[in-house]
């Protein structure tokens, strides 16, 4: 990284966004619109910081070491205990909560409706509190809700769980994405998203064996409870844990890392100058919530999230049964749906480094969802009784993920601004939940059990995503060139500071967007 400088701050160019203010430091680190970053800087002496390689490389490890094994476990977790439910489904739920028609397709439904209501507020509060602790309390109440699920004894209970489980997760996804952007550079974002996403195909294969080893041991030697209970016991007892221990080790931001000297804590603020966001900003701006629903791009992510989560909200809710149908016992789906995970860790590791790696996440990652709509492609044209080969059609799926988390991860590197961050980010994930309502209805009773209309929709899902994909990349690089037109003008001048300034991606003429 080259060494970088702290400078003065110049005066107002534009009142009604407050984008800078005056010359006078007091003014700067009280103004309300001043980033977190900016203030650490001043409140440091305002002196010029200088990080050679050697300094950046120590703590980028430090970081990496201290943030990222944790939030790969609980996200982990995460995918694991809202799919807890498929496992489920074949280990004996269905019949002892006297589940009918589509009960079940709504039990894989509600999930995203508790998402969905509280999606956007808290993507807000995610703004205005304490980012570290705020998701910490989550992850323990969503622990919480999974275990109630084990005293679940019909149909009504188990709506109002789903439900509050959907309630209880909806802050995740979006405070790990701020926690990537506020740690992380630009470069380094984009595999340190796809490693701790990658946590998914972990929890794929861990929560495959769990289940298998559950059942086996239930069959051979009996239980006190049914073995459907046990995995949700086991998993939500496990979630309360992580919790704690993520509300005393991860911080919220920079400036509060007990584990960096209070030197170290303005070097790793200085480190994160490059990405032109700063670390974080507690103030709501009304022209960056506009500007996050005007700006074409948004509804470009929302549509992707949509068409690529109809696909993920059926099969993770009906991969047990989709094995079963391919010919395999009930026992024998919750191993065999194990190597999908490996598919997957291998798929966004390889398309997180290769796209930081030459620069381009959207082109690397599109490959994922190629491979995806191959498998699909396999389950329907294969002869039903060719279990094998359907099997392996089945195991291309997961690959599918690498282009929902380019996106996510360029929601931490391309939007900027915070507010519109966070507002994007709730979007994002507003939409994923419509399409994970949609999925599971694809999957009707009478199509049982080889699906096949839900499997065609499928397809035609990822064709419409790869064609969102091309769009999005051609639109950034058009944005990158008009940027470049406009520095280029004579009367053109940088602001000092600017990176600390919490400016959006569009008004900040520096921002280059990561394609």
């Amino acid at each position: 990284m080259t060494s970088t400088e702290v400078n003065s701050v110049q005066p107002a160019v534009d009142p009604e966004k407050d984008a800078t203010v005056g010359a006078d430091p007091k003014i700067v680190k009280h103004s309300h619109d001043a980033d977190e970053a900016l203030k650490a800087v001043l409140e440091a002496g305002g002196q010029a910081i200088t990080i050679d390689d050697e300094t950046n490389r120590r703590l980028l490890r430090t970081i990496d070491w201290h943030m990222m094994p944790l939030m790969c476990v609980v996200y982990m977790m995460n995918y694991l205990d809202k799919t807890t439910l498929s496992y489920a489904s074949v280990m004996g739920l269905k019949e002892d909560l006297h589940l009918v028609g589509d009960n079940y397709q709504w039990l894989g439904s509600l999930f995203y409706f508790g998402y969905l209501a509280w999606e956007y507020p808290t993507g807000q509060l995610l703004q205005r509190m304490p980012l570290g602790k705020y998701s910490a309390v989550w992850i323990i109440l969503w622990g919480a809700v999974l275990s109630c699920f084990a005293a679940v004894h019909n149909f009504s209970g188990a709506v109002a769980i789903r439900f509050m489980l959907g309630v209880s997760e909806a802050a995740v996804t979006p405070g790990f994405a701020l926690l990537t952007s506020q740690w992380w550079t630009k470069r380094e974002q984009g595999s340190r998203t796809n490693i701790w996403f990658s946590f998914n195909g972990t929890a794929q294969i861990v929560g495959g064996l769990v289940a298998y080893g559950i059942a086996v041991g239930s069959r051979k030697h009996g239980s006190l409870i049914e073995p459907w209970k046990v995995v949700f016991l086991a998993n939500g007892l496990f979630t309360i844990a992580l919790g704690v221990l993520f509300f005393f080790y991860i911080p919220d931001n920079q400036l509060n890392a007990r584990w960096l000297s209070k030197e170290d804590r303005i070097k790793a603020v200085e480190r994160v100058r490059v990405n032109q966001q700063g670390i974080g900003n507690k103030s709501f701006k009304w022209y960056q919530f506009k500007e996050a629903f005007t700006d074409p791009i948004t509804w470009a992510f929302v549509g992707y999230s949509v068409f690529s989560q109809i696909p993920n909200g059926g099969i993770s809710n009906f991969f047990s049964q989709l094995i079963v149908g391919f010919g395999y016992t009930a026992e024998q789906s919750l191993l065999y749906g194990t190597p999908g995970g490996a598919v997957q860790i291998v798929a966004l590791i390889l398309s997180g480094y290769l796209g930081d790696y030459y620069g381009q996440r959207l082109l690397f990652s599109s490959g994922g969802v190629i491979a995806a709509l191959v498998g699909m492609i396999l389950i329907i044209a294969l002869p039903v009784d060719n279990h094998v080969g359907r099997l392996i059609g089945y195991y291309l799926f997961p690959a599918c993920a690498t282009s929902f988390v380019a996106l996510l991860s360029m929601i931490s590197t391309n939007v900027a601004g915070y507010t519109k961050k966070t507002t994007v980010a709730a979007l994002y994930l507003i939409s994923y939940c419509v399409g994970n309502l949609i999925g599971p209805h694809t999957f009707r009773p009478k199509d049982a059990p080889r699906y096949v209309p839900a499997v065609i929709v499928i397809v035609v899902c990822f064709g419409v995503c790869l064609a969102d994909l091309a769009l999005i990349w051609w639109w950034y690089r058009r944005e990158n060139r008009r940027k470049a037109r406009i520095r280029a003008q004579p009367g053109y001048v940088k602001l000092e500071n600017q990176e600390f300034l919490d400016l959006t991606d569009r008004e900040n003429h520096e921002f280059e967007y990561a394609l």
